[in-house]
C-alpha cells in the first residue's frame, strides 16, 4: 500500500469554516417537535422494536473486534440491529479510524480530526472475515478529508487482504464521496468489489444542513462515475427517511439514483443518535415502506429495494442480491452484473 500524506490543520482552514457556519445556519432546524406518526407522548411508535443484543454470537463478535483493534459502524452509528446482526455472525467493518472530518446532522460518529493510517488495518480486517467465516462482509470508513485520497487506497488494500485470505468471501464497500476524486473512485473499483455503494442519504433541499461537506450532484457523480467504470460491480446506495423531505422529494430522489445506475437501494427510518443531532420529523409507517418499496421495484426500476423502518445500508446485505433470483450471492452478483 502506497504511503498517504496527512494533511495538516493549516491546509483545512476553509472546509472547516464552512463546516461551522453550515451548523450555525442549521439551528432552526434543530428544534425539538413531535414527530408525525409518533407514538402517545411523542415515543417511538410500535413497529420500531428491534432486539437487544446479548447472545453468544454478538458477545464473541465484540470480543473478536477488540483483539483485532477493529471499528463497526454497527456500534460507532448506533445501529438497531445490531443485536441481530451479531447475533448471526454478520458485522459491517469501519476502517480509517472512528473520527470523521465531517459533522453530519444524523451522525453519532465522532467529529475531528484523525491521525495517521493504521497500515496493518487491513490485514486486520481480513483476519477478522476469516474468524468469523463470512461469506459476505461490508467494509465501510469514516470521510477522511484530510488524506489525498480520501482513503481510496485504505480500501483497496482492505479488500485484496480479505481476497487472499477468504476467497470465496463476497466484497461490498460502502465509500465517503471522496470529495469528487474519481480517481479515488477508480482506486477502490480496481480492487473488484462485488458491491459499490454511496449513500446519498437525504434530498438536494435538505443537503447543505443535513450533510454539510456533501454535495448532493457530486454524490451522484461519484455513483454514475463507478457504475460506467465497471458495469461488472453491482452498484447501491441508500437514503434516509423521515429528516424533513417530502413524500415527492423522495420519489425524485430515487428516480435521480436509478438514472445514475443504481441497481439496489435501501430506505430506512432515520432515528435520532441524541439531542444534539436533528430532530426527527415524521415517522414512516411499514405500510409507506411498502408503498416505497413496489414504487421503486415496479415503476423506477431497480433490481432490489430494501425498504422499512429498520433497514440501514448493510442491513440483509447478502440477502438482498440472493433474494432477486435464489442461488448463491456470488451466483447473483455475477448474473446481475452481466459477467455468466
Amino acid at each position: 500500500m502506497r504511503a498517504l500524506r496527512v494533511l495538516q490543520p493549516d491546509e483545512l482552514p476553509l472546509e472547516y469554516a464552512a463546516l461551522r457556519r453550515q451548523r450555525q445556519e442549521m439551528q432552526p432546524l434543530l428544534q425539538d417537535r413531535v414527530p408525525a406518526n409518533a407514538g402517545p407522548d411523542g415515543r417511538k411508535p410500535s413497529w420500531l422494536k428491534a432486539r437487544a443484543p446479548g447472545t453468544g454470537a454478538y458477545t464473541n463478535l465484540k470480543r473478536l473486534m477488540r483483539a483485532k483493534t477493529l471499528h463497526t459502524v454497527c456500534e460507532e452509528a448506533h445501529c438497531p440491529n445490531i443485536g441481530e446482526c451479531w447475533g448471526q455472525g454478520t458485522a459491517t467493518f469501519m476502517i480509517l479510524g472512528e473520527i470523521c472530518t465531517r459533522s453530519c446532522a444524523y451522525c453519532a460518529v465522532t467529529t475531528g480530526l484523525p491521525e495517521g493510517v493504521d497500515a496493518e488495518e487491513p490485514l486486520r480486517v481480513a483476519e477478522a472475515v476469516q474468524a468469523m467465516g463470512l461469506k459476505h462482509v461490508v467494509i465501510t470508513s469514516v470521510n477522511r478529508d484530510d488524506l489525498d485520497d480520501g482513503g481510496a487506497a485504505v480500501f483497496a488494500e482492505t479488500i485484496r487482504r480479505t481476497r487472499e485470505l477468504v476467497p470465496d468471501c463476497s466484497i461490498e464497500v460502502l465509500t465517503p464521496d471522496f470529495k469528487g476524486d474519481l480517481s479515488a473512485v477508480e482506486t477502490v473499483m480496481d480492487a473488484r468489489p462485488e458491491i459499490f455503494s454511496h449513500n446519498l442519504e437525504t434530498v438536494p433541499r435538505l443537503y447543505r444542513f443535513v450533510r454539510p461537506g456533501g454535495r448532493y450532484d457530486r454524490a451522484l457523480e461519484v455513483l454514475e462515475h463507478a457504475h460506467r467504470y465497471d458495469g461488472g460491480v453491482l452498484t447501491k446506495s441508500g437514503v434516509i427517511c423521515g429528516m424533513g423531505e417530502s413524500w415527492d422529494e423522495l420519489i425524485e430522489s430515487m428516480r435521480d439514483l436509478a438514472e445514475v445506475g443504481i441497481e439496489i437501494l435501501t430506505l430506512g427510518q432515520y432515528l435520532r443518535p441524541s439531542a444534539r443531532h436533528l430532530p426527527i420529523d415524521r415517522y414512516y409507517t411499514p405500510d409507506e415502506f411498502a408503498a416505497l418499496k413496489r414504487i421503486g421495484e415496479r415503476e423506477i426500476g431497480f433490481k432490489h429495494v430494501e425498504a422499512g423502518p429498520l433497514v440501514r445500508s448493510s442491513y440483509h446485505a447478502r440477502e438482498q442480491v440472493e433474494s432477486i433470483g435464489g442461488g448463491s450471492f456470488s451466483e447473483r452478483a455475477a448474473q446481475l452484473a452481466g459477467r455468466t
